[in-house]
């Protein structure tokens, strides 16, 4: 299969995929009256003997013997694939507006795990259990109204065996987690981060993630900050907006910058969609903070960042991983210079030889461009985590297709303990936490980890933490 050749960085035309750019346009009697009786009765008990021995034969992908489970009954019953059908696996990410790049990253990171099912990069995709796979993408907008319309998609096609997504939490929390969950279809994030998705008063059992919890990441960026040896901050102001993305990681921050002696000069919520963020920072530029910390996404991002360069040019600026992205750097421009962003350490990936030998000069080649935010890394590992998982449940049937159960392929995903993947080794909590020692990293603008980063793009500072070690 040829590939053709694509705008930078997006899916090429000749992947499988089905995607919606936008969704919001859019289940004898017998009896012993004679001897005669009596033996037409026992010759069909030896035929139905015989048959069901025969369908107690189907085995599992793994050749592990699942053919006891009953489709029928059990619950949440099971996707079926047919002989000469592909497996169906669904994608809720971000693939328009300004946060487009977050999504389209891992849309990528996806397709190159198809296209290594057969063990090499090749622009060609493999097969899993002698079956292909086919992507159906729906665009979650970063938003839980677009959460909404992706989830209800996916949840009502019936062949999607598990959903990669969502990019952003704001589109899972209580909306694409809740309708995937309730038809028992795995959802599992290489984004996600909110500590609320898998708080156990709020987590949904079909929900997973391989990102990180932002507990980590806010206790690390405040570590940086208070460290005499890094920002030596005294004081800091917050900018939160409405997402639980931001409110997770603005609540980890301010708890552990004032457990760590810091003080809060002031904290603000603006909506995502404002476009004019002045008189915030001005309000919040009268105390004078040392840092000032806004973990925005980008099209927000991007304009603080230029407007608090006028209104408050001695404050140290610090954002994380959802505007840590190429169209930031592009949009703010000189702005950006000298803003600090936290995300996963990537250059930790970079020591893995399959990471920079393997992983990234095929992601250039299929799409054009180096990766286009931080999550790629993530994405891969969750598609190959539900594969591995795959492997496991699913019932190979005598005719060529497939049986996989749907309780039975997530109980699978939640047992993943000490999976080598390219962001390190995953182990599954019963939360839905997989990334449970998680390394983050301090950027420096231009020197950003994605498309468009100039100079040194290494991390400044460092710090590796598990759950157990935050607040």
């Amino acid at each position: 299969m040829t590939r053709g050749n694509g705008p930078p960085g997006l899916a090429k035309p000749g992947w499988d995929v089905i995607v919606t750019l936008d969704p919001r346009g859019t289940e004898k009697k017998g009896g012993f009256m004679n001897h005669r009786s009596w033996l037409k009765a026992f010759a069909l008990v030896a035929v139905l003997s015989i048959v069901a021995a025969a369908c107690s034969n189907d085995t599992g992908g793994n050749n592990t013997g699942n053919g006891g489970v009953d489709c029928a009954t059990v619950e949440f019953g099971c996707v079926e694939v047919g002989a000469d059908e592909a497996i169906n696996l669904g994608a809720a990410q971000v693939i328009s507006g300004a946060d487009s790049t977050l999504g389209q990253d891992q849309v990528n990171a996806i397709n190159l795990a198809l296209d290594y099912l057969d063990g090499t990069f090749d622009q060609k995709n493999g097969t899993l259990l002698d079956h292909p796979v086919k992507l159906t993408v729906e665009d979650e907008l970063c938003s839980a109204e677009g959460g909404q319309t992706a989830g209800t998609a996916l949840a009502a096609d019936s062949s999607i065996v598990a959903v990669i997504g969502t990019s952003c939490s704001s589109a899972a929390l209580g909306v694409a987690d809740k309708l995937l969950g309730d038809k028992g279809i795995l959802l599992i994030s290489g984004s996600n981060t909110s500590p609320a998705l898998t708080d156990p008063k709020l987590h949904n059992p079909f929900y997973a993630r391989t990102a990180h919890n932002d507990r980590i990441q806010g206790a690390i960026v405040a570590e940086f900050a208070l460290d005499a040896g890094q920002l030596g901050a005294k004081t800091a102001a917050t900018i939160a907006d409405e997402s639980p993305y931001t409110q997770g990681l603005v609540g980890a921050f301010e708890a552990n910058f004032e457990a760590g002696g810091g003080t809060l000069t002031g904290s603000e919520q603006v909506n995502s969609e404002d476009t004019d963020f002045k008189p915030v920072l001005r309000s919040l530029a009268e105390q004078k903070p040392d840092v000032l910390y806004f973990p925005i996404f980008v099209a927000a991002c991007t304009l603080i960042i230029k407007q608090a360069a006028e209104i408050m040019p001695d404050t140290t600026l610090i954002v994380s991983d959802g505007c840590l992205s190429s169209d930031t750097l592009k949009n703010a421009g000189k702005a950006a210079d000298g803003v600090w962003a936290s995300s996963p350490d990537l250059s930790a990936f970079q020591t893995d030889e399959f990471y920079s030998g393997e992983f990234i000069p095929a992601y250039k080649a299929a799409f054009g461009s180096d990766p286009l935010s931080v999550f790629h890394a993530h994405a891969y590992d969750a598609t190959n985590v539900v594969f591995d998982a795959i492997k496991k449940v699913a019932i190979k049937n005598d005719d060529g297709s497939l049986s996989i159960p749907r309780q039975e392929l997530r109980d699978a995903v939640f047992a993943t303990s000490g999976y080598k993947g390219v962001t390190g080794t995953i182990t599954c909590l019963p939360t839905g936490d997989c990334a449970t020692d998680v390394k983050i990293g301090l950027f420096l603008a231009p020197g950003w980890p994605v498309e468009g980063g100039k100079g040194d793009t290494s991390a400044k500072y460092t710090d590796t933490k598990s759950l157990d070690d935050v607040l």
